[in-house]
């Protein structure tokens, strides 16, 4: 005769989802293989999560202003409490290196007098990505192929809220073509538009991780954010990119004294905190950028915003 409950184990750790039970206090009483897998992965041991109250960590994150574990909470609450039969989220859990996707679920079940619940999440990063690449077909930038003004907006607040959630820098650079009315003028705005092209696809080439972008913000402004960057490793790639422009060696005859292409920088760097806002950040480059042009044009203006929360 089968052994009800080795057998409903091992049923349950061939899922490839992560498959936690709580009771109706939120207490963890069952996790399978896959949940003990994605623990370990994630520098969490199984023996941890084994103690933890499911409900008092999303509370926590709630409490410290993370949306997804105020979601979640309230969710999971719900289903306790019965007003609703179940509960589905999608969030987003990326690390520096990769984009990943989640679909968490919810559904009570009734053993013996007590109630338990199943909360299971499953890996929906092909799907999600999938969508995306179709909604990045509206973001990118027709001339220059990289993103435009309204996904930078939409991707920094995302961006913003992550490294806010995990303590984490942010920067953020405007860069300005130098000149560039003067390089239209002369050469013809067919010159012009293969100017940004180049420039763009320099861009591309220091922006790899998920938590990197490089957009055209207008005309000849671009714009860069990098997550998890504080402001010297920022100036360290922001200068790697004014030298690479610079051996692209393009023509501006009437630009001096260089007569060639150059660009001046603003760049900003804060850790996210509750005082501080995104549109503050995108005023403080602007300004650094401003502060580059006045005083010469071809310079690197670079802030490093401390902020008491």
């Amino acid at each position: 005769m089968l052994d009800d409950k080795l057998f409903l184990k091992l049923v349950l750790d061939t899922m490839p989802e992560q498959v936690v039970v709580i009771n109706k206090e939120g207490e963890m009483v069952f996790i399978n293989k896959g949940w003990q897998n994605f623990g370990e992965e994630n520098d969490c041991s199984c023996g941890a999560w084994e103690k933890e109250n499911y409900l008092f960590t999303c509370k926590k994150a709630a409490d410290n202003g993370d949306e997804i574990g105020e979601r979640a909470f309230k969710g999971i609450n719900a289903v306790i409490n019965a007003e609703q039969e179940a509960f589905y989220l999608e969030y987003p859990c990326h690390s520096d290196d990769e984009k990943r996707w989640f679909m968490m679920r919810v559904v009570p079940f009734k053993y013996s007098t007590d109630f338990y619940y199943v909360i299971t999440h499953q890996n929906i990063t092909e799907r999600k990505l999938a969508e995306e690449e179709v909604q990045k077909l509206a973001n990118i930038d027709g001339l220059t192929d990289i993103f435009n003004r309204g996904y930078f907006d939409s991707f920094l607040e995302q961006e913003w809220n992550r490294c806010k959630r995990l303590n984490m820098p942010l920067s953020l650079a405007l860069i300005d073509l130098d000149d560039f009315k003067l390089l239209n003028d002369t050469y013809g705005h067919q010159q012009g538009d293969e100017c940004l092209k180049q420039v763009a696809a320099v861009l591309k080439q220091y922006t790899k991780r998920p938590s990197d972008i490089c957009a055209r913000f207008g005309g000849e402004e671009f714009v860069l954010v990098y997550g998890n960057t504080n402001s010297e490793q920022a100036t360290i790639i922001i200068n790697a990119i004014v030298e690479q422009l610079k051996q692209l060696n393009i023509c501006n005859e009437l630009s001096l004294p260089s007569k060639t292409l150059t660009v001046s920088v603003g760049l900003a760097s804060v850790i996210p905190c509750n005082s501080y806002k995104i549109r503050n950040m995108v005023k403080e480059a602007d300004d650094l950028l401003y502060k580059a042009k006045t005083a010469g044009k071809n310079l690197v203006c670079a802030a490093d915003l401390t902020v008491v929360d």
